[in-house]
């Protein structure tokens, strides 16, 4: 007896229409997001415990990553530019490597997989546990209670700890050039600072705030959308943190080629 295979075209069209819907309502979070973060009171208290929450979870690791990333970068680029004779630039491209691209991406993939998934596990707990629809029956809006302290935070602090990602990955790499190239730091240090300019910090900088966005509706939307008890939980965290990382990788792409066309 033939068993009935799976129509991929069916699996496939399915999976599209659910990844729609889920991108569509997404958008409505963020459209009612927008809309109460300019309605008055706003939660400065509940802003600024998210601001801690951002540092405490992420700052030491976010800071550590990139740090080993630019001695990396020294090590792989002296190798590559050797071979072409141009070893003195190693310091001009490591840091325009760092501030343009991986600083901001790195950062904001540390804080999508720490920071996001603990808004969704705390969203999530909330919903399962009614606390959410309890805030609803005493005449609060949700978005307005949960969802906009945790944007402003993660808009404003993002950046900020992306900037701080930047300086401790050049350091590292003038580091490693130092100990391993012969590079002195003050050459290091006045390389960069003739080679990178407002410019390319901004550039990487401006992409943290489209990355703080969507990371932290995606984590809301899961977490305040999960259902089915603890199991349910676990499912809004995984799905945060992996919608998060496919966000990022492809944010940066357009936001890349959009910058490079706006400059000309």
């Amino acid at each position: 007896m033939n068993e009935a295979r799976p129509n991929i075209l069916y699996i496939l069209g399915s999976g599209l229409t659910r990844s729609a819907r889920v991108a569509g309502e997404i958008t409505i979070l963020g459209l009612k997001t927008l809309y109460w973060a300019f309605r008055r009171p706003i939660e400065m208290g509940e802003i600024i415990r998210q601001v801690e929450y951002l540092g405490t979870k992420s700052v030491s690791i976010a800071l550590l990553t990139s740090l080993f990333t630019g001695m990396v970068l020294v090590l792989q680029f002296s190798i590559g530019l050797e071979r072409f004779g141009a070893k003195e630039y190693v310091s001009i491209v490591v840091a325009l490597a760092i501030v343009r691209e991986l600083g901001p991406v790195l950062t904001s993939v540390v804080v999508g997989g720490r920071v996001g998934s603990g808004i969704a596990a705390e969203l999530g707990s909330m919903k399962v546990t009614e606390q959410i629809d309890a805030i609803s029956a005493l005449g609060a809006n949700p978005v307005k209670k949960l969802v906009v302290p945790r944007m402003i935070a993660m808009f404003f602090g993002l950046p900020m700890l992306a900037f701080l990602a930047d300086i401790v990955g050049i350091l590292g790499g003038m580091v490693i050039a130092d100990f391993e190239l012969g590079l002195r730091p003050t050459v290091f240090i006045s390389d960069v600072l003739h080679g990178v300019d407002l410019y390319d910090v901004f550039n990487g900088l401006s992409k943290t705030f489209v990355f703080a966005i969507g990371i932290v509706l995606i984590g809301c939307y899961h977490g305040m959308a999960a259902t089915g008890g603890t199991e349910g939980v676990g499912r809004a965290t995984t799905k945060t943190v992996v919608w998060s990382l496919v966000f990022i990788f492809a944010a940066d792409f357009f936001l890349t080629k959009l910058l490079i066309l706006i400059s000309g």
